[in-house]
């Protein structure tokens, strides 16, 4: 089934009408207008309203006939985005370059690719059971930080304390000669913080490549790691 939110629609069109607006202006203070302020200020007013879902294009043609309660819903639109953008351009993202001229998404590679999972795991202390945090998670690959699909994905992953020990990666698809090819990939998560012994988990993941890069986060492609636990030196702990 595929379901279709045309609430998104609707708020990426106006952003991109707005942002190239303030583009055009020039004025030497505008706000930043890059693709990756776009998205963030796409994150801030679609966590505001709610969706509109359709599952047909009588749904759509409905949607767009509601002349006189569009133009209000379009109206908060706008309030929302110039209130989003003006947050997100009073703290940047630092793993971006902000280049206004960047209007699409990092990612270049082209298809046919094997495209990761999301990997997913949770860290905690081996002696209190409680989630670790301010510690730095790192997902290896050839005993090298394996690049990431976008600044967006860090790597390392700083456990912060409203994640309750909880790490997500997303690795960088690789290009190969063609669909429907299968390939497994060793990776570790290494840890190493003060306090701790050092703690390495090895895994692999099985791949069948295809026709091009998977860019949208889904839930329903993800790898998840058993909880890992961390011990203080001399601690008996099991062999990860």
């Amino acid at each position: 089934m595929d379901i279709h939110n045309t609430t998104e629609d609707r708020v990426l069109s106006l952003i991109h009408e707005i942002f190239d607006s303030i583009e055009k202006e020039a004025k030497p203070d505008r706000p930043c207008t890059c693709f990756q302020c776009r998205l963030d200020t796409a994150c801030y007013v679609l966590n505001r309203l709610p969706p509109k879902y359709v599952v047909s294009s009588r749904g759509v043609a409905r949607t767009e006939s509601e002349t006189i309660e569009k133009q209000q819903e379009d109206a908060d639109i706008v309030s929302l985005i110039y209130e989003g953008h003006h947050k997100i351009a009073k703290s940047l993202r630092p793993h971006f370059a902000h280049n206004p001229a960047d209007r699409e998404s990092p990612l270049s590679i082209k298809g046919p690719v094997f495209n990761f999972p999301t990997i997913i795991g949770r860290i905690f202390n081996g002696l209190n059971f409680e989630p670790v945090n301010n510690i730095d998670v790192e997902l290896l690959e050839d005993g090298k930080l394996a690049p990431m699909i976008d600044p967006n994905w860090q790597n390392p992953y700083r456990l912060i304390p409203n994640t309750a020990g909880t790490f997500t990666f997303w690795p960088k698809p690789k290009s190969t000669e063609k669909a429907g090819m299968e390939k497994t990939f060793s990776f570790s998560i290494f840890i190493r913080a003060d306090n701790f012994e050092p703690l390495q988990h090895f895994f692999t993941i099985h791949v069948t490549s295809e026709d091009q890069a998977q860019t949208s986060f889904s839930m329903q492609r993800t790898f998840k790691i058993p909880d890992l636990y961390l011990f203080p030196p001399g601690n008996d702990n099991e062999d990860n």
